[in-house]
């Protein structure tokens, strides 16, 4: 019997061919992250940045067009005693 493959918190990304301005990602891709699928582009670091920049930066945008609120994420409220 074959094990179906899990494609789970996975993605891949390639050269993108269609690339006109400096404005358009390096390179594009698909990733599936919590069972939910998303478009990936990537942007290259310009030979004259600075060396410790990172050398890619990604966005995901969700294939369905949702995106859904951050609620696991919650703002820490203003607390006075903190001495900063």
């Amino acid at each position: 019997m074959v094990d179906s493959y899990d494609n789970t918190n996975r993605g891949s990304i390639w050269k993108n061919d269609r690339r006109e301005t400096e404005r358009h990602p390096h390179f594009t891709g698909v990733a599936n992250i919590d069972g939910k699928e998303f478009y990936v582009s990537a942007w290259k670091r310009s030979e004259d940045a600075n060396p410790k920049a990172p050398a890619l930066t990604f966005s995901f945008k969700p294939k369905d067009g949702v995106v859904e609120s951050t609620s696991d994420f919650k703002v820490a409220e203003e607390d006075e005693d903190i001495p900063w």
